[in-house]
């Protein structure tokens, strides 16, 4: 008959129990998928806090137009109501505080967001009433086509200058002789 006695058991010594030690590692793998997360919605939801003012704008196919220095934003919801930058402004006082604001400067690059439900008139209501007030850089903002990805930061499509240009004459008819 064999006996064991003292250290030699497979508890370890004679202790009950198998003996851990506390794991002195941080597990960084939580902080990793939390952050990643976290950085997934920043980048979805900041190109969409760009403007205050909810409008729908329409989709168009033409190239960016490189702006120089920061531009004025008009926007137009589809009430009908205008925004200046994100503050809410009548029309006949649209002109004094866009001049107050790009003081006295007719090149100050001006930007109508107009909301594509919304009746043409009345964005053509306020761009010339802009353009009456002297200023010569409005444009109208329009979304790119949805062949953009959704977490893309480029800016909005712009269109050509608000400038009118000269009508083309239509062509003439040829004359049509009647008979053999």
């Amino acid at each position: 008959m064999a006996v064991t006695l003292g250290g030699s058991g497979r508890n370890g010594g004679g202790r009950r129990g198998p003996r851990y030690r506390p794991l002195a590692e941080i597990n960084v793998t939580p902080l990793v998928d939390v952050m990643l997360v976290l950085l997934i919605i920043f980048m979805v939801t900041a190109p969409l806090m760009t403007s205050g003012v909810p409008v729908d704008l329409p989709k168009t196919t033409a190239q960016p137009i490189n702006s120089d220095s920061e531009p004025l934003t008009v926007s137009i919801d589809a009430q009908g109501a205008i925004f200046l930058q994100d503050e809410k402004i009548e029309l006949p006082e649209l002109v004094s505080k866009l001049q107050a604001i790009a003081q006295n400067n007719a090149d100050r690059r001006i930007f109508v967001r107009g909301d594509k439900d919304l009746a043409y008139g009345r964005i053509m209501e306020v761009m010339g009433t802009i353009t009456q007030g002297g200023f010569t850089k409005v444009a109208l903002l329009a979304e790119a086509p949805s062949a953009q990805p959704a977490g893309s930061t480029a800016p909005p499509i712009l269109s050509a200058p608000s400038v009118p240009a000269p009508a083309a004459p239509a062509p003439a008819a040829a004359p049509t002789r009647k008979g053999g």
